[in-house]
Parts: structure tokens; sequence; C-alpha cells
């Protein structure tokens, strides 16, 4: 399939009724975190259909995508690197992930990276000592590269594996970003439910120093009595 014929492919698929929606919920007007961004109005079951068919189009191709105007292009190119990274040998893999933290820049908005981060960077780094990079991401300046850092952490979350995503929600506890207290308070809920206790041991060390939108995210599902001791500073 080429380039020419996976775009037509999407602009056949477009709904610009809906590309409004997206265009405010998304937030694309000047000076919000997506501004600039354009969607096409494809929704995302067929975007994972697409992703599907195409998953042994090459990196030249999904490279091209990555750099389209339209978000939907970009989310297709992330979906065929996420179907692809599975079924790599170690160097596919490797080149796979060196591409994505090359291309960062490219990954601008929260889906993009909630929808691969875990699956291309979690899963590159879990079984690998060297996590320098998603400290390092945590202490950009690049807003995606930040929601990177944290939410590549649920690979490890899934494995019961806790302190990378502690340590980095340390370097995060107070951004001022919605998107990143947002991405935090959610890791943290992540681990509550697989083990309250360690999460818990979080935030009674960290709470009073959250922004609420952390706070409230990381507590969300807790009980009445306790969430809102929480709240109210009680605990």
């Amino acid at each position: 399939m080429s380039y020419n014929e996976i775009k037509q492919k999407l602009i056949d698929l477009s709904n610009p009724q809906h590309a409004v929606i997206l265009q405010r919920f998304f937030k694309t007007n000047k000076g919000q975190y997506g501004e600039g961004d354009i969607f096409l109005g494809i929704r995302n079951p067929s975007l994972h259909l697409l992703a599907k068919t195409y998953t042994k189009t090459d990196m030249g191709i999904i490279e091209k995508m990555l750099f389209s105007k339209y978000h939907e292009e970009r989310m297709l190119a992330l979906l065929i690197l996420v179907r692809k990274f599975p079924k790599e040998e170690e160097t596919g893999k490797e080149e796979i992930f060196k591409f994505y933290i090359s291309n960062t820049a490219r990954i601008n908005n929260w889906d993009l990276v909630d929808l691969t981060a875990p699956n291309i960077v979690g899963a590159y780094l879990m079984d690998r000592d060297d996590k320098e990079l998603l400290f390092r991401f945590a202490e950009s300046e690049c807003l995606w590269e930040k929601r990177i850092s944290v939410i590549s952490t649920l690979t490890f979350i899934r494995m019961q594996n806790y302190d990378t995503t502690f340590a980095i929600a340390e370097i995060l506890l107070t951004d001022k970003h919605d998107l990143i207290q947002k991405a935090v308070g959610w890791m943290l809920r992540e681990i509550g439910k697989r083990d309250i206790d360690a999460e818990l041991m979080f935030l009674n060390a960290h709470y009073k120093e959250m922004p609420r939108t952390m706070l409230r995210y990381s507590i969300e599902k807790f009980p009445e009595k306790l969430r809102l001791g929480y709240l109210k500073g009680t605990i």
C-alpha cells in the first residue's frame, strides 16, 4: 500500500461534522495545548482497523505519515508502529523505539501518547535496567515528553513494578499543566488498583503537595470517607 493510497483511504473516511467536535475536544485553538492540530473526523475504531490492515507498511511511509498535518494520519502511523513492535526481532524493536523517541514533537496530543507510549517506550524499557530516558523526559520542557515519561510506566505497573512510576511522579509532583497532573494521578490510581497499600504510602508522603487535579485523579475510586479525608487534608 502506497502513501497516497493510505492518505486517500483516510480522506474517504473523513467526517467534517465530527472533525469540528474533535477540534474543540482536543483544544486546538490559539494558546491551547493542541493549537493548530487539524482533524479529519475519523473515529478510533476505524483507525485501529486500518492499522491492522497496514501493519506491513514500511518505515519510510510511516515517517511521512507522522509528519502529516492531520491528527488521524499521525495516529494511524503510531498505531501501525504499536502493531509492528511485538512482531519484530530485537533490532527491529530498537529501531521503532529510537524512531519514536526521536519524533516526540510529532506525538503531540494526549491521545497519541496514551495509546502508544506504553506499548513502545514502556515495552522496550520494561526489562532494561537503564530507564534514564524516562527521567530525562520527565524534566523536559516539552509537554508531550513529560506525558510520555509517566504514561510509559503503565507497562511496568501492569507487571507490578511501581518504583519508576513513583520516582517520576515525584519529579512531576508540582507540575502546573493539567495534562501532566491528570497523567500522574491516573498512574497512581492504576497502582492503587493493584496494590492499594503502595499507593497510600506514596499519597501519605506527598498528597499535601499535589495539585488538586492530580490528587482527585489518584483517589477517584477510593471509598467516600477516605477520599474526603485526602481532599480535606485530614489523613
